[in-house]
């Protein structure tokens, strides 16, 4: 059985990583995937392990750092929220405006399948903004000093 768990974890953890580093460019939460991949591998290989300590490091002292102002908090939650109305837009299928200079089918590609994952990052994304409001809202040292 540990052998089948190590496979698993290794498939997940490249799988994770190689869509991961897709999703930097299509729609999706490329870089938390790429940091779940490391997690994965990180239990298993020990170079996972270096990336992943700087990694998780920054991400925590930038999600500190989002929610110790309101502005900020206003923001990053209107930008999920944008992120949430433009998937449903996109999987309602408009069609091409007359503007738009090339063959309509290249007019919002990929339909419910790509809105679904815009609405899934920024559901997520609202997600995070809770979780470092409860988790680093007013605690400083999380913010001043950067591992």
């Amino acid at each position: 059985m540990g052998l089948a768990k190590r496979l698993a974890a290794e498939i997940g953890g490249y799988v994770l990583l190689i869509v991961g580093v897709a999703a930097l460019f299509l729609p999706g939460p490329g870089l938390l995937l790429i940091a779940a991949g490391l997690a994965l591998l990180s239990t298993q290989y020990s170079w996972a392990d270096k990336l992943l300590h700087p990694l998780k490091a920054r991400a925590y002292h930038l999600a500190a750092e989002g929610v110790q102002t309101w502005p900020r908090i206003v923001m990053s939650t209107m930008g999920a929220l944008m992120i949430v109305t433009v998937g449903i837009l996109w999987g309602m299928d408009f069609r091409a405006p007359g503007w738009w200079p090339i063959d309509a089918k290249w007019w919002l590609f990929g339909g419910w399948v790509t809105g679904v994952t815009m609405m899934a990052s920024g559901g997520f994304a609202l997600g995070l903004i809770v979780y470092s409001f409860v988790r680093f809202r007013g605690h400083h040292d999380h913010v001043t000093t950067r591992a």
